[in-house]
């Protein structure tokens, strides 16, 4: 397998996405093409957002704290096939082992959804089900956690607006706006995950599973995915990756294969498959994976994450605007009729048959 390791992935900065000076805008534009058009790799990052680091540092963490509670399983929830509260060997990987190197703790950063009516918690489970919060266990888990859900939502949203102004300017028949109220209306579907990647066994010779053994080869398959950069700990103290050659890989359209770095005051976003139907395939989702650390370096050393995916409501139609075709989407799932909540629900199942649980990472 030939891995490219690119100098960059494409910046913005936080500060030309607010600009209302129209020569900002152009190039804004070009990047938005660059990242996320038929030949890029799916993803941008920007740069420059004020309380980021901070945020972010109160947050990762955390993870240690709660793998180490006395009683996970009651923070599981099985109707939702694992998608709100604690996830740990419900996945699958490539070669259908149950996947143990990873935990996840899943969670609405915007809203509860407490008062959803029922038909709706047991249609869409996914995400129609209350979070689950250790309020009593770690009481700064669900502030934390929240904060920098919402961080990532508000700059997020920018994105988004590029990515409206994008489509108008290629000539779709969408109307203006069209992407950026899909991700608002979308709301009580918004999902963030905080990820722990637990030591490498051993000596940290071999992390098992493969290339892909933190997180197998998946499209995420909302609007809009944002993730932090990952932080690095052994015994509870901050350290350097260990192992140059984890991490995050994204596989293009091209068959590509790039390492892609996320700088630690950068907020990263990969694009999703729904924003790819609903944008006609103008924008385009591409494959990625986790890559875990191995060498005498990474024995003992955890790994955290967190990823927020903005998604459209359970209700909302994919929908190809006109003139776009159903064969030209690339996106397996996805069939004319189908609600996001349907599109979810098959994906959910299409990546966990033997587990449940849900493969955005």
């Amino acid at each position: 397998m030939q891995v490219q390791h690119p100098s960059d992935i494409i910046a913005l900065q936080y500060h030309d996405l607010l600009s209302s000076d129209r020569a900002v805008r152009p190039n804004l534009l070009t990047a938005v093409a660059q990242a996320y058009g038929p030949d890029g790799l799916g993803i941008l990052t920007v740069a420059g957002i004020p309380t980021l680091p901070e945020l972010r540092k109160e947050l990762l963490p955390l993870s240690n704290q709660f793998v180490r509670l006395p009683d996970l399983a009651c923070y599981e929830d099985p109707p939702s096939s694992y998608s709100f509260g604690w996830s740990h060997g419900r996945e699958a990987m490539e070669d259908g082992r149950a996947d143990t190197l990873k935990g996840s703790y899943y969670a609405n950063p915007l809203v509860d959804n407490n008062n959803l009516p029922e038909d709706l918690t047991t249609q869409y489970p996914s995400y129609c089900r209350p979070n689950i919060w250790p309020d009593e266990d770690l009481p700064q888990l669900r502030p934390a956690f929240q904060a920098l859900g919402r961080k990532l939502v508000e700059v997020g949203r920018l994105v988004v607006d590029l990515c409206d102004e994008y489509v108008q300017s290629q000539g779709s028949s969408l109307p203006p706006g069209r992407l950026r109220a899909i991700v608002e209306k979308g709301t009580p579907c918004c999902k963030a995950r905080l990820l722990h990647y637990f030591p490498a066994p051993g000596d940290g010779s071999d992390s098992g599973g493969g290339f892909a053994n933190w997180c197998g080869w998946h499209n995420d398959h909302g609007s809009l995915t944002g993730l932090v950069s990952a932080m690095y700990t052994k015994e509870g103290a901050p350290v350097e990756n260990p192992d140059a050659d984890s991490g995050l890989y994204i596989r293009d359209r091209n068959g590509r294969i790039v390492r892609a770095t996320i700088p630690a005051d950068h907020i990263a976003y990969q694009m999703g498959e729904a924003m790819q139907v609903h944008s006609g395939g103008m924008l385009r989702a591409t494959m990625h994976c986790v890559r875990g650390a191995t060498g005498p370096a990474a024995a003992g050393v955890t790994r955290h994450s967190f990823a927020v995916f903005m998604q459209p409501r359970w209700d909302e139609a994919m929908a190809l605007p006109g003139g776009a075709q159903a064969s030209e989407m690339g996106v397996g799932r996805f069939r004319p009729g189908l609600n996001f909540g349907q599109f979810s629900e098959l994906t959910v199942k299409h990546y966990y048959q033997a587990n449940g649980g849900s493969d955005e990472a």
